[in-house]
């Protein structure tokens, strides 16, 4: 469906990407893999290579998920400024460093760099829409488009506008993220750190204090949530699993049954302050649990694990 003002959000074949780094380079790969050309821009001396290295060690992975017939890990090519990556996208994701003067000045600059008919979604983990696109002539082609760490992998992606973004950018962004193989979830207003981190910062916090306390090590606590939970939420979310948690009598039963036991944790709850002995707990756990294995090394096991989840994922949509 063509919004109105906005080129079709099913048409699109040319994109940019603002911002290579490991989720400016993981968009440019799934992007390829949908069968666009992309435009990539970055300031770093070394993005270049750092991009052309990321889409080749995706790229089996790209294979592997899925990917439409005339796709090329090749169709695409480095710009030396961002106005010269925008000039002819149709779609503009943005991954500038996380930090609200910067991306102002750069928003600033594609104001009116960017074609008249062009969306640009921001990958911001946390900051606030309204604030970035405030006192631009195009704030209204301006959203939230934050994926999960990769994104040529995990396929949520958190759609949000700002006070001044329009009603047919957030549809667009929407139809269009869905379009090109992902999961989108519209957030109905603005909150830092949008939907999906609040969560994860929620449970982080809670697992530091368990730390901090004494309760479990850093391992015991990754492992509570990997082998337990964790498991679950690949499959549904904890609304649907704490409905099942209530057997037949599901959401109502569970309730009923457990409201006081949780409102007795919650009370027990504390906010962890990160100290400079918190931290090192931390680093130090992290170092132990790891067994010397490199962040490259993690990656590799993280996604050999991921890939088959994603397909077998994959497979209940598509007999859904």
């Amino acid at each position: 469906m063509t919004q109105p003002g906005l080129v079709g959000a099913t048409t699109v074949t040319r994109a940019a990407v603002l911002g290579a780094g490991t989720i400016g380079a993981s968009w440019t790969a799934w992007f390829l893999a949908r069968g666009m050309t992309v435009t990539v821009w970055d300031p770093r001396p070394e993005a270049e290579a750092y991009v052309r290295r990321s889409i080749a060690d995706a790229w089996p992975a790209m294979a592997r998920l899925g990917m439409v017939a005339n796709a090329s890990p090749d169709a695409w090519r480095f710009c030396a400024t961002a106005e010269n990556a925008v000039a002819e996208a149709e779609f503009v994701q943005e991954n500038a460093p996380e930090r609200l003067a910067i991306k102002r000045e750069l928003y600033a600059r594609l104001d009116t760099a960017m074609p008249a008919d062009t969306v640009l979604a921001s990958s911001s983990s946390g900051l606030i829409m309204t604030e970035m696109q405030a006192g631009l002539r195009t704030a209204a082609r301006f959203a939230i488009g934050h994926p999960f760490n990769p994104p040529h992998l995990i396929p949520l992606v958190e759609v949000v506008g700002g006070r001044e973004t329009s009603p047919e950018t957030v549809k667009w962004c929407m139809e269009f993220y869905h379009h090109i193989g992902k999961r989108p979830i519209h957030l109905r207003k603005e909150a830092p750190g949008h939907l999906a981190n609040r969560l994860q910062a929620a449970l982080w916090r809670e697992a530091i204090s368990a730390v901090v306390s004494g309760l479990a090590s850093v391992e015991d606590v990754d492992t509570a949530i990997s082998a337990g939970p964790g498991l679950r939420w690949a499959v549904m979310g904890p609304h649907m699993t704490f409905h099942l948690g209530g057997g037949e009598g599901g959401i109502t039963h569970m309730l009923d049954q457990f409201k006081p036991a949780f409102e007795t944790w919650w009370a027990s709850m504390t906010t962890p302050a990160f100290t400079e002995e918190t931290c090192r707990q931390l680093i130090d756990g992290v170092a132990a649990e790891a067994h010397g294995r490199s962040v490259a090394e993690l990656v590799r096991d993280r996604d050999a694990l991921l890939l088959p989840l994603l397909e077998l994922v994959a497979k209940r949509d598509r007999e859904a």
